[in-house]
């Protein structure tokens, strides 16, 4: 008997108590999931959840398990509680909630709740899955989800700020910002493809090739990218390696309308317009929001170089429709009424402007102002940056007086880097020289003149001219001064700088015998009737008198002595 009792006190000595916590219940839940007894997980995550109530984690096993058993009502009502009182820091309850709600079919509070989640979440651990039901929700919803910037992913602010800068033809900040996004995360394809965009706006084609090819690299597939080198291509006039990608690129039918949109851009810049216009009719064929007046003039010029006249014409009405303020459907109607009476032929380009020509000419008309749409579009700035390092001598001089009416921080920098190149043109870096200090950059300057290294300070530093003479009188500045203050908004910057390269020159041939300055207006006046034939501008003594409140009289006198010591009117 005493055995007996000893042998039960045994036993009872060896039996281990339960630890009854919220532990236990999650793992006993968790195997009952494994072996899909729902029922019993359920009632066992409720239990964790009564053990510790004020741990978010076990409300989110709750609302999962509830999920998992078709409850998403039940689910949802729980995360929503989990976000409001427990934890707000908690992002991956509106992926959750985004669940639920697609699988109640209630797409647009689905598309609400994931867009939250990307916008709202640090750490990114469903960025996959929430990518992939953005296409789900696209396909339910008929249209794109609407743009947001992805917290989880590194540089994706930024790099929405960057392509803001793209898009005002800011280069080079862009560019600073894409290298620094690149460099932090290297798979980030649209940063790099944008980068490369960024270079190639800025003349910098050799690095542009560079980076779209590392690009391909990393996604030899990449839509954005093969778009991006075939235009590179095209540019190069590589043929031989354009033919088999722009055949690529023919048979390319891309779902997602960024990657359409993209596609039929590029082909018609490739010249394919007939498959550009397939592109762009499918984009106008959706019926996902109201259309852009942009769109219907992109698929209007596809149209056009596919001889669709007719199709043209209603599409850039479209486009007049949607953009009444805007001149370029108008301007490219009155285009096509032309060709359509046998009076010229048709040019369209697919950029959404008034053709280069035509704003060049207004410009022209007035070449000390520049009209706004010039000076903010990329296309136009892009082409300036490209001309000063790729143009002529004489595009260049043309794009550096261009660039001063600019004179925002880009112009300063491209100028500046243009003083420095080694085998440039002394002249044009003496002309960038002089639109800097026109527009306000007053330090001293380190440039390379003669082949040399040099810190520029005053503008008649970089003048050969000023180099005959001991110093610089405050009367030879003030006669440029009037002049510069007096002169109209007819005169560029190039006439001005030409009118100080004259009376450097001239002061530099009479010195030392300088004549008194005692009329400075009427030297001024002077200076500006002979810059004025120089450029072959019809003015007379009296006109340019009158304005500098001079008389024609000596005006004539002066620009005869001028002319007489530097041979103005024989060039």
């Amino acid at each position: 008997m005493k055995e007996d009792n000893r042998a039960a006190a045994d036993r009872a000595a060896k039996i281990i108590p339960i630890q009854w916590d919220a532990t236990f219940f999650f793992e006993r839940a968790v195997r009952s999931m494994d072996r899909f007894h729902y029922d019993k997980a359920l009632k066992y995550f409720r239990r964790a959840v009564e053990y510790e109530p004020e741990n978010p984690v076990n409300h989110c096993n709750l609302a999962g398990i509830l999920s998992e058993m078709g409850q998403y009502e039940e689910s949802n009502r729980i995360l929503v509680e989990i976000l409001e009182t427990l934890e707000p820091d908690l992002t991956e309850c509106f992926f959750y909630m985004a669940n639920n709600f697609a699988n109640m079919e209630q797409y647009e509070k689905a598309e609400q709740a994931l867009l939250r989640y990307l916008e709202e979440d640090e750490e990114g651990h469903y960025l996959d899955e929430a990518e992939e039901m953005m296409e789900l929700l696209h396909y339910e919803l008929k249209r794109p989800a609407k743009v947001v910037t992805i917290k989880a992913r590194q540089g994706y602010a930024e790099h929405d700020r960057a392509r803001a800068l793209l898009e005002e033809g800011k280069f080079s900040q862009a560019v600073k910002l894409l290298e620094s996004i690149v460099e932090q995360n290297g798979e980030f394809m649209a940063a790099r493809n944008n980068l490369a965009l960024a270079y190639y706006y800025m003349g910098r084609f050799d690095t542009a090739m560079e980076t779209i090819r590392e690009a391909l690299e990393q996604e030899e597939g990449n839509l954005h990218a093969l778009c991006n080198l075939a235009i590179f291509y095209q540019h190069a006039n590589d043929t031989e390696n354009l033919a088999p990608l722009t055949d690529q690129l023919r048979r390319t039918v891309p779902f997602h309308q960024e990657h359409v949109f993209k596609l039929a851009t590029t082909m018609g810049i490739l010249g394919e317009h007939e498959c550009a216009l397939g592109h762009f009719r499918r984009l106008l064929k959706d019926g996902s929001g109201e259309r852009e007046a942009s769109l219907y003039h992109y698929a209007a010029v596809a149209a056009v170089h596919s001889n669709r006249f007719g199709e043209a014409e209603q599409l850039w009405q479209q486009a007049v429709r949607r953009d009444p303020k805007s001149d370029v459907a108008r301007y490219y109607l009155e285009q096509l009424a032309l060709v359509k009476k046998g009076q010229g032929k048709m040019a369209a380009s697919y950029h959404y402007h008034l053709p280069f020509e035509e704003q060049f000419r207004m410009w022209e008309r007035m070449p000390g102002t520049m009209p706004d749409g010039m000076k903010s579009n990329p296309l136009v700035r892009s082409s300036f940056f490209w001309a000063l390092r790729h143009g002529d001598r004489k595009t260049k001089l043309q794009v550096i007086q261009a660039l001063g009416l600019i004179a925002d921080s880009e112009v300063k920098e491209a100028l500046q880097a243009l003083l420095l190149e080694p085998d440039e043109d002394d002249d044009l870096k003496r002309l960038a020289l002089f639109v800097l200090r026109s527009i306000g950059v007053a330090e001293p300057l380190p440039a390379v003149l003669e082949g040399e290294r040099r810190l520029l300070g005053s503008l008649t530093d970089s003048d050969p001219a000023a180099g005959k003479l001991p110093g610089w009188e405050p009367g030879w500045q003030s006669v440029l001064d009037k002049a510069f203050s007096c002169m109209g908004s007819e005169y560029g910057l190039l006439q001005q700088y030409d009118l100080m390269k004259l009376w450097l020159d001239f002061l530099g041939r009479v010195y030392p015998n300088v004549p008194k300055l005692a009329k400075p207006e009427s030297w001024s006046a002077a200076l500006e009737y002979l810059t004025a034939k120089l450029h072959r501008r019809t003015v007379s003594y009296q006109e340019v008198a009158e304005r500098y409140g001079a008389s024609a009289a000596t005006v004539s006198k002066y620009a005869k002595r001028i002319d007489e010591i530097c041979g103005v009117m024989k060039k």
